[in-house]
């Protein structure tokens, strides 16, 4: 299959996620009992649902998107753009109209582990936001052949769904150079919530990105791209 997709019709993309709010005490108190009960399935006995709440930006209910990271392979460069802000809505209307354009709208998506994490994300975080979804993100009624979704994560387990490799450890196996000066997920909420760099978060999205890029690229046996070219100009993508 690989062999027959044309990479400048690829979009690789990521996305970077946060608690709604800095602590759980700032939320509604409905959404506090949400909460409670959905960090029960996972907490430890001594720790307390606001202990954890850092956690609650894996979940579309409890987390909002901060950072939204597109890239395109066009010849030997890399090309970059990010979506990101405090203002959730803002920045999903911005991606979505980017997706609507004629030269974006029918491209594959790719990215690690996005059928299970940043499409549904994205998706839900839409609606929630009564932004309408891109053909690409609207699967209702979809059959599985007509949706152009490209996982590194699923391409690796080759049918073993028992099986979970991380974007880092998989770049480490296939000798993919990846920076050693980012921050890691685990960091997000931090740099988001006490640094409010949002600028830090995107340079960390947009180099995973690209080494979204580089896995596939390896799968189809070709030269991966380097840091150096990386080009941020938008008239590609935007």
């Amino acid at each position: 299959m690989l062999e027959n997709i044309n990479l400048q019709d690829v979009l690789f993309i990521d996305i970077e996620t946060v608690a709604q709010r800095k602590t759980m005490d700032e939320l509604s108190e409905n959404i506090q009992k949400y909460w409670e009960k959905k960090s029960k399935q996972f907490r430890k006995e001594e720790e307390t649902a606001s202990d954890i709440y850092d956690k609650a930006g894996i979940y579309a209910e409890f987390g909002k998107i901060i950072c939204i990271s597109v890239g395109v392979i066009d010849n030997d460069k890399f090309w970059v753009k990010s979506f990101f802000g405090h203002d959730e809505k803002q920045l999903l209307t911005e991606f979505a109209a980017m997706m609507k354009k004629p030269k974006n709208s029918n491209k594959y998506l790719c990215g690690h582990n996005i059928k299970e994490f940043d499409i549904p994300y994205i998706a839900r975080r839409m609606l929630i936001n009564n932004i309408e979804l891109p053909v690409a993100f609207d699967l209702a009624g979809k059959k599985p052949w007509e949706v152009k979704h490209l996982d590194t994560f699923e391409l690796w387990k080759f049918g073993d769904y028992k099986h979970f490799t991380s974007l880092a450890l998989l770049a480490e196996i296939l000798n993919i150079p990846t920076p050693k000066d980012d921050i890691d997920g685990s960091q997000v909420y931090e740099v988001y919530y006490v640094e409010n760099n949002l600028e830090r978060i995107a340079t960390y999205c947009e180099k995973d990105v690209l080494c979204v890029a580089n896995i596939l690229l390896r799968f189809m046996r070709k030269n991966i791209i380097s840091f150096e070219q990386i080009e941020k100009p938008t008239k590609i993508i935007g």
